[in-house]
């Protein structure tokens, strides 16, 4: 009577071969990372779409605007999205409007100038870990088929040493390298759809921090008129 193979997952992992059980440590790990940066792109984006959506309300709702800034300014160390992009096109603004022979589309310019530097910066600081993600969505698939060939190797070298072909010999090797595979598609899957749609939200982020550099230059551009007129 042929004695059963244990196939359990546990087992397949502890007897494979020294290389597959590297991919699988790799895959392990990248899986990790990439839910660890999951979690913190979701926390951070869900935040920069709330405080854009407080600043928006608070900047349309008609107040001042040197009112608006001061108050902004007292917090500029902790100041994230369209409040730090604000800031930045505001007090370029009145730096330059105080030196009277700077005309009006130079102040207007060298305000928005100043918000696109800040816009840049903020959309670096959300895409942080987004190319991590696509990496291991890309790679990783490649690197557990890396291990499924190399294991499906071993399992066929296996059966030129013995005399009769059995599949309790050829099963485990098999098995082992199969897991690679799904290991490698776990990593992936997962990264694909959360880069995916982060990239989304960071583009409709861009776009809303782009249309507020171009409304809040309008606004500029008929003050640094108004202030014209009025020398």
């Amino acid at each position: 009577m042929t004695a059963s193979t244990d196939l359990s997952f546990l087992t397949l992992v502890l007897n494979a071969s020294p290389l597959v059980q590297l991919v699988m440590a790799s895959l392990v790990l990248a899986s990790l990372l990439s839910w660890t940066m999951i979690f913190d792109r979701s926390r951070v984006l869900k935040r920069a779409r709330r405080e854009a959506d407080e600043f928006e309300q608070r900047f349309w709702s008609g107040g001042d605007l040197g009112e608006l800034y001061r108050a902004v300014d007292r917090d500029r160390d902790g100041l994230r999205g369209q409040a730090s992009i604000f800031h930045a096109g505001f007090r370029e603004f009145a730096r330059l409007r105080e030196n009277p022979s700077v005309e009006p589309m130079a102040l207007v310019e060298g305000a928005r100038r100043a918000m696109k530097v800040a816009m840049s910066r903020e959309l670096d600081d959300l895409e942080h870990h987004l190319s991590f993600l696509a990496t291991v969505g890309s790679t990783s698939p490649y690197v557990g088929l890396f291990g499924t060939v190399w294991g499906i190797m071993n399992a066929f070298h296996a059966l030129g040493n013995v005399k009769q072909a059995t599949l309790n010999l050829v099963a485990p090797g098999i098995a082992e390298a199969l897991i690679a595979t799904a290991m490698g598609l776990f990593a992936a899957i997962p990264a694909v759809v959360a880069y995916n749609k982060y990239a989304n939200m960071v583009q409709r982020l861009e776009n809303r921090y782009d249309d507020f550099v171009e409304e809040f230059s309008n606004i500029l551009q008929r003050q640094a008129h108004v202030k014209t007129r009025r020398r």
